[in-house]
């Protein structure tokens, strides 16, 4: 009588099988990355807050997590000899905690994101969403009570009264900043125009102290105007060395150059 049997075991048909079920697990997740880092680089962090803001760093860091350790834990797990109702669950349980870690990281990403270039006096700083006092949105002025997805959006500061300054020495003292707090906000207009040019620094001499200018001279090309029709005001984000670039004539800022004008 014929009898059944086990076929027998065949380890290099297995690893050729985890192998590509951990392939197209990579192909998904890189897909997913690709849609992702499209959001965060072109819409949340647009040039040059990616760098500035750490907006690659902080992107680079969830994807490279994302797509490196779900396909190798798939690689450890797939096994064809598995039930596969079994096989199923151990695969859904994958792509449950990666999902958890993604939206997680994107969280992470999107609370860090710029919502606001403010000048304040003689700097520009970035401010990142989960830096703003939003409390304080409902008092800002029409337009500016909503924290933007598209991108930071320039906003001009006025200095506290004498009944606001203590309270704002004391949260500057706590990281809350006047670029920080919608109630000091201002939509940009003729007086940020004017503080501007009276901020601004002429570029010519920090280009002579420059070993390697190629990324400044580009940052330049880039506004349509000269050097000379440029002026440089400090910008604070998480980098330190990078400037705003001010059309001389108008006082607007005009573009980013890896410069440090403090």
């Amino acid at each position: 009588m014929p009898t059944s049997s086990t076929p027998p075991y065949d380890a290099r048909l297995a690893w050729r099988q985890r192998v590509r079920a951990s392939a197209i697990h990579m192909v998904s997740c890189i897909t997913v990355a690709m849609i992702v880092a499209a959001l965060v680089l072109l819409i949340w962090y647009p040039w040059p807050y990616r760098v500035i803001s750490g907006g690659e760093q902080l992107l680079f860091l969830v994807m490279g997590v994302d797509i490196i350790m779900g396909p190798l834990i798939t690689l450890a797990i797939f096994d064809l000899r598995k039930p596969m109702q079994v096989l199923k669950r151990d695969l859904a349980v994958i792509v449950a905690l990666q999902l958890a870690a993604l939206f997680y990281g994107l969280h992470t990403v999107y609370i860090a994101r710029p919502v606001a270039l403010a000048l304040e006096g003689t700097r520009f700083r970035v401010t990142t969403a989960v830096q703003v006092v939003s409390e304080e949105l409902p008092r800002a002025p029409e337009g500016l009570r909503s924290l933007p997805l598209d991108g930071p959006r320039l906003v001009a500061t006025v200095e506290p009264s004498a009944e606001e300054r203590g309270d704002a020495i004391f949260m500057a003292m706590a990281g809350a900043d006047l670029g920080a707090r919608p109630l000091f906000w201002r939509a940009w207009g003729a007086d940020a125009r004017r503080e501007t040019l009276k901020a601004g620094k002429p570029i010519g001499p920090m280009l002579t102290s420059l070993a390697d200018r190629s990324d400044v001279d580009a940052a330049i090309a880039r506004t349509g105007r000269s050097a000379d029709q440029l002026l440089a005001i400090p910008v604070i984000a998480r980098r330190l060395d990078w400037s705003v670039l001010i059309d001389k004539t108008t006082g607007d800022p005009v573009g980013f150059a890896p410069i440090d004008a403090f």
